[in-house]
């Protein structure tokens, strides 16, 4: 990495790199590796216009289906360097997810995120090849294509907004750590660099940012990628307003209001804030540290991006890792879903049957509404005295109201009576325990909650 840095590096782009290093250089040191599995590096794995490459992180023991995680880095970086400085590959084994490293092939290192090309889905430059990294990863290994997620710190962060604005059908969610909204650094002059956006000076309305997210991919209706936000305070590089602006963009893209959901301090220094939904896995989150400056993902933040990505939850079968073709498709089983918002299209294992709720189940359900839309957060809990094992929840929603994303769980279908089915990762629930899902709907006028929910055919107590 130290060579790596010491190649000259345009001077507005310098701040970036005396931002970054510190905190890598004593990640360096302490970020365990992995005990027998490598990073590897993918040659020919398809189209690939700015010559990027690809590094490859498989734990001996991944879920099957695996879902799998792109991890950009921050300017001067590279993937290896990403992937030995920060905290992913071990979590990797820790949780059986595949990880992408890629390394940008231009001056400083830094990805593209700003030419017309990288703004638009399909239209050339580094996200097109980021595409080809995915796409090699689900042809030659098992994997969820419902569960594919990107994170990225300064420059990768960046890039984060720009794939879940260009590819919003590829990724659940996203998460930036310092970075900028979709659009912000676009110019028209050739340039890599935006001094307006860079200093937090380029302040536009939720409906325009959001807008710019929209214009990426015209046309396309369907569910968009949950997304969490982390800014320090004291950010000198990537100014602290881009964070309010990321907010921005992100909640209208979603149909959320502006006002959290749900607001706490899991530490000291942080807030944090929920939009959509006061769960782990709201449409929007979003963590403010005070007095921090360019220097994320620090310690234990990457847990809480694979906690809102849901990758730390049990499910699914782990195994070695031989290729193959990709399995199942994003609608599998009987859920058909517009449930792409989440952490998963809905597979069906386990479907609508399987299981036995024993004695009973109990469900909370809870709603923030606003004059067109709701979002929904459910909590089931098995009361009974054996484990489920597979299951479906069946509810009527009131005249009006129609699923558009959710997540957690297929939902089929998305007005009526409606069946949520379990997702892959989260078909078992132990007496006592409890599974989170929940949905994004529109309404009419009614946007009151169901009257009665059963669990495997059997009814549930509300709460």
């Amino acid at each position: 990495m130290s060579n790596r840095a010491a190649r000259r590096v345009p001077p507005l782009l310098g701040a970036l790199l005396a931002g970054v290093l510190p905190v890598l250089a004593a990640l360096l040191v302490s970020a365990p590796s992995a005990q027998a599995a490598q990073l590897t590096e993918v040659t020919g794995f398809g189209n690939n216009p700015s010559n990027n490459r690809m590094y490859l992180y498989v734990p001996d023991q991944v879920r099957q289906p695996a879902p799998v995680l792109l991890a950009l880095h921050y300017c001067t970086g590279t993937g290896p360097a990403f992937h030995s400085g920060t905290e992913f590959a071990r979590l990797a084994d820790q949780h059986g997810f595949i990880v992408i490293y890629p390394s940008a092939n231009r001056d400083g290192g830094c990805w593209d995120v700003s030419s017309p090309q990288a703004l638009t889905r399909g239209g050339g430059s580094d996200p097109v090849g980021l595409k080809s990294m995915i796409d090699y990863v689900h042809s030659n290994y098992d994997t969820d294509p419902g569960r594919v997620f990107v994170t990225g710190a300064s420059s990768g962060a960046m890039m984060t907004n720009v794939m879940l604005g260009n590819y919003p059908d590829v990724f659940a969610a996203g998460a930036s750590y310092m970075g900028v909204p979709f659009g912000c650094f676009a110019t028209t002059d050739g340039s890599s660099w935006n001094s307006q956006c860079a200093q937090g000076q380029r302040n536009l309305t939720p409906q325009q940012w959001g807008d710019m997210v929209r214009g990426a991919h015209p046309g396309y209706s369907g569910a968009r990628p949950r997304m969490q936000i982390w800014h320090g305070t004291n950010d000198d590089t990537l100014r602290y307003p881009n964070f309010q602006e990321q907010i921005d963009q992100w909640t209208n893209v979603h149909g959320v209001g502006l006002t959290p959901s749900y607001s706490d301090s899991p530490q000291s220094g942080w807030t944090r804030t929920r939009y959509g939904g006061s769960g782990t896995m709201a449409p929007v989150e979003a963590i403010s540290l005070q007095g921090v400056g360019h220097s994320l993902p620090q310690n234990g933040m990457a847990q809480r991006t694979i906690q809102f990505f849901g990758l730390d939850q049990t499910g699914g079968t782990t195994g070695g890792t031989t290729g193959g073709t990709s399995t199942g498709t994003t609608n599998g089983g009987t859920s058909t879903g517009t449930t792409n918002g989440g952490t998963s299209t809905g597979t069906a294992n386990g479907g609508t049957t399987g299981g036995n709720p024993g004695s009973g189940c109990r469900v909370t359900y809870a709603t923030n509404t606003w004059n067109s839309g709701l979002v929904a957060n459910i909590t089931i809990t098995n009361t009974g005295t054996s484990a489920i094992s597979g299951w479906s929840l069946a509810f009527t929603l009131p005249g009006g109201q129609n699923i558009i994303s959710g997540w957690n769980a297929g939902y089929s279908p998305g007005s009526g009576a409606v069946t949520a089915t379990n997702a892959a990762w989260n078909a078992n629930i132990a007496p006592g325990g409890s599974v989170n899902i929940g949905f994004q709907a529109t309404h009419s006028g009614n946007s009151g909650n169901p009257s009665s929910f059963a669990l495997n055919g059997t009814a549930c107590a509300l709460s």
